[in-house]
């Protein structure tokens, strides 16, 4: 690139970082003032002139460029592009891409017509160039940064103003890379817990479960809606009291669907009672009910009042299918809600044997 760029406060810039360049840190700990390196990924070059056009030309070469002694003001600093790179002005109102890849540079800035410049401070378009500057590139392990050539009261100005400049902080050490990443994973953690804590308190109205009743999950939820209190005596009881209970439920259920009086039902409730497996399966269950001329056949309303237009027998049915199921308090928790909503307080007072109606 050779041409002229438009500056502005005396600056222009190489970025490739997403954050803007920040004069004190770019020239901190520098002993030069005219081209600050070390924010990563960015180069600060000051210029003479305060606003408007200078002539500048970008070069990238594949070893060091001989020095050309015409130049007034050199310096040389090491620079790592963080993806792609270009020249901008001030604002970002122009941009040049230039052909870097990402790995270390030696870069030389060079500067001629600086103190004039700066007493002319702004330039228009019809007015001669007075100050001009030269930036090369090319492949070179990181090292200090150097001043070459001054003799400019500008120049030193800036010098001096890098040298003022406090240093960057050192770059993390690898424990403290692997320490913070370790803090990082235990604040995740704890972020998640407590989202997950605050889920939970909502799914049981605000009030956490029991360990008993957590495990149940979905099953509890229904019930817990309904009668919290019930939930948790329920859960507290053992499991002969469960399995009981179970059953209890699981008859309740079937008598109000008019199930009960159905030969074939009332057999196999029967045979669950004694311990015994249900003699027949889900899917052989399910063909029976529905083609036996014998069962009832009601319409309800959901318990979510969505429909009211269920088959009240099918919506039973899963009760007996669910007297395998090995932990009884999942059929009493998810079969309870069921009669709850058609009986009130007489399932509170069934399961806990305290009375047989309300």
């Amino acid at each position: 690139m050779s041409g002229e760029a438009h500056v502005h406060y005396g600056q222009i810039y190489v970025e490739s970082a997403d954050h803007a360049p920040d004069l004190g840190m770019c020239f901190g700990g520098q002993r030069n003032g005219l081209c600050g390196a070390a924010m990563p990924g960015v180069l600060f070059m000051i210029t003479g002139r305060h606003t408007g056009t200078v002539g500048f030309t970008v070069e990238v070469h594949e070893s060091p460029p001989p020095p050309d002694d015409r130049w007034e003001e050199v310096v040389e600093v090491s620079y790592r592009p963080r993806g792609e790179a270009a020249l901008v002005t001030w604002g970002g109102e122009h941009g040049w891409p230039l052909e870097l890849a990402e790995t270390d540079y030696r870069v030389r800035y060079c500067g001629s017509g600086m103190d004039a410049a700066r007493a002319q401070d702004s330039r228009w378009d019809d007015e001669p160039e007075v100050d001009r500057y030269l930036l090369q590139f090319w492949p070179a392990p990181p090292e200090a940064d150097r001043i070459v050539k001054e003799t400019s009261e500008q120049a030193a100005y800036w010098h001096a103003f890098a040298r003022e400049q406090p240093p960057p902080p050192p770059p993390p050490t690898p424990e403290e890379i692997a320490e913070a990443e370790r803090l990082a994973a235990v604040e995740r953690e704890r972020e998640a817990e407590e989202a997950s804590r605050r889920r939970e308190l909502k799914d049981w109205g605000g009030r956490l479960p029991s360990e008993r009743l957590r495990q149940l999950r979905g099953e509890a939820l229904t019930i817990v809606a309904l009668d919290r209190d019930l939930a948790e005596a329920i859960a507290a009881t053992d499991p002969a009291a469960h399995k009981e209970i179970a059953y209890w439920v699981i008859r309740r259920v079937l008598a109000e669907a008019q199930l009960t009086g159905v030969g074939w039902i009332a057999d196999a409730l029967s045979a669950v009672e004694r311990g015994e497996p249900l003699p027949f399966g889900d899917r052989e269950g399910w063909d029976h009910l529905l083609s036996d001329p014998d069962v009832p056949r009601t319409l309800v309303t959901t318990l979510d009042r969505r429909y009211d237009n269920a088959l009240q027998q099918a919506m039973a049915f899963p009760a007996l299918l669910a007297a395998s199921e090995e932990d009884p308090l999942r059929v009493v928790s998810g079969r309870c809600t069921r009669v709850s909503s058609r009986s009130g307080g007489t399932v509170t007072r069934f399961c806990l044997g305290k009375s047989a109606r309300s």
